[in-house]
């Protein structure tokens, strides 16, 4: 969630293990000023700017479909739905930027202006309520919304509707768990794993105790606002309490959890289990940090796991290839390496705050919508039918480690296979904390972030601040 965390390429090449966050993250959103001039500015971009989706000609409706960077697999569904079509419509797609705030930024840019060539868009789930309170996005029928979301999760379901009705078709979701080295765990004596439930307090303990880390996503930017979106949420707490009220919202993060959270990200800061670069860290930073020899527990998106699991794949196929007994005796110890890294390779649900009370991990994820100004909305419902499926989604799953939507999908052997961690997910996504469902989104999460950061500087005062910063931010008394 990425935010996903969401929502990125990955390089999975044996000793390259880098990743944008899953959930789409990027860098803090821009102040409801630089929107309001984003789209003024739509006009001109229009007037510019061949419409992508006219089709022309008599051949079939082309469908251009506005995709988040990835390692091509909405560039394989699109050819795959293509092709079962049968010649009723086509699906291109054109790349968005790689950051989620401006992926945003060139949506609302075109729909603003309406733009007739967005006819479906990948969209980060927390902007959804933006998009449809604007009537930039389709409304699906009653029909349309059961035939579509048979058998999904009943959470990335919630967050693709705003007041009652469905705007878009949870395409992934994701969420978080605990990873750690298993003999760091164990030096420690943290009785931890899929089944047990273990604290911040305790994670940070145990890192203390080995001398290792305890690596979160703490830069200024949209993968900061998730962690403390669920630390709030896992204290028992909420951002605010009427999201649905617009500018009228009144904040409820100056509490009791508010402040439990601000605690556990000043403690982690503060302490010898923080990474030296713990106020600059994503996603990336984090995995990276994790794999080093001082690493010893993450929170963070399964992408992780399949970044290893993926360079296990590579190293055997090169080994299969390999022509010289010297290669395959090289290749044959570097199998062997990752799969003891692999073997090492532990996860656990994301930590509590408080003692006995389960955590809300972090909930991520694409929504699939349909642009308001398409020329052709029956064939845009036909394509988000067969890019949502079952199978698609089982296809996005194996190929870019983000969750499917549809229930029955964690049950395939397949899928169980590739992530052996698939029923915590599962469980974790039931769970997980969505960020407030507002239209305002953008500016709420962009005071989070300016009165959070850096995590060492937060005191009891924060949560208050931030409350007040909101609303000063909403009645526009206060720019970001």
């Amino acid at each position: 969630m990425h935010n996903t965390a969401d929502r990125g390429s990955r390089r999975a090449e044996a000793g390259e293990r880098f990743s944008p966050d899953p959930d789409r993250f990027g860098p803090r959103p821009s102040s409801r000023k630089r929107r309001r001039t984003a789209i003024l500015a739509a006009g001109a971009l229009l007037a510019g700017t061949a419409l992508a989706g006219c089709g022309g000609g008599s051949g079939p409706p082309v469908l251009t479909w506005y995709i988040n960077p990835d390692n091509g697999t909405q560039q394989k569904l699109a050819q795959t739905c293509t092709e079962q079509a049968n010649g009723r419509y086509r699906i291109q797609t054109a790349l968005l930027p790689r950051d989620s705030t401006a992926q945003r930024e060139q949506l609302v840019r075109r729909l603003a202006a309406g733009d007739q060539g967005v006819d479906l868009m990948s969209l980060d789930v927390p902007y959804l309520a933006e998009f449809a309170n604007a009537g930039f996005v389709r409304r699906f029928s009653a029909d349309e919304r059961a035939r579509l979301t048979k058998g999904m999760l009943t959470g990335p379901l919630d967050a693709a509707q705003w007041k009652g009705a469905l705007y878009a078709v949870p395409f992934n979701t994701n969420t978080q768990l605990l990873w750690y080295h298993k003999s760091v765990a164990r030096k420690a004596g943290l009785d931890v794993g899929p089944t047990t439930d273990v604290t911040w307090d305790q994670v940070i303990k145990a890192a203390e105790k080995t001398g290792t880390t305890v690596q979160v996503q703490a830069s200024r930017y949209e993968g900061y606002s998730v962690l403390i979106n669920s630390l709030v949420a896992s204290a028992g707490g909420r951002i605010l309490k009427n999201p649905q009220a617009g500018k009228e919202v009144t904040p409820s993060i100056d509490s009791k959890a508010g402040r439990a959270a601000a605690n556990v990200l000043r403690t982690l800061a503060r302490s010898k289990a923080a990474s030296p670069d713990i106020s600059n860290s994503d996603e990336g930073t984090t995995q990276a940090g994790f794999l080093e020899k001082s690493g010893g527990f993450m929170t963070n998106w399964p992408f992780v796991y399949t970044a290893e699991t993926g360079i296990l794949d590579g190293l055997k196929q090169e080994r299969q290839a390999a022509k010289s007994a010297a290669t395959r005796a090289d290749l044959d110890q570097k199998i062997k390496d990752q799969e003891a890294r692999i073997a090492d390779f532990g996860w656990a649900r994301w930590p509590a705050v408080v003692k006995g009370r389960p955590s809300a991990p972090p909930l991520g994820g694409i929504d699939l919508a349909i642009g308001a100004f398409t020329r052709y909305p029956a064939a845009s419902v036909e394509a988000v039918a067969c890019l949502t499926s079952p199978a698609s989604q089982k296809t996005y799953m194996l190929g870019e480690g983000l969750l499917p939507t549809v229930e029955s999908v964690y049950a395939d052997p397949k899928i169980r296979k590739a992530f052996p961690m698939s029923d915590l997910l599962r469980r974790s996504v039931d769970e997980a904390a969505p960020r407030p469902v507002t239209p305002y989104y953008p500016d709420i999460t962009a005071a989070i972030q300016r009165t959070w950061h850096p995590p060492g500087a937060l005191t009891s005062r924060t949560p208050a601040e931030t409350a007040q910063l909101i609303v000063a931010v909403l009645h526009d008394r206060e720019l970001i």
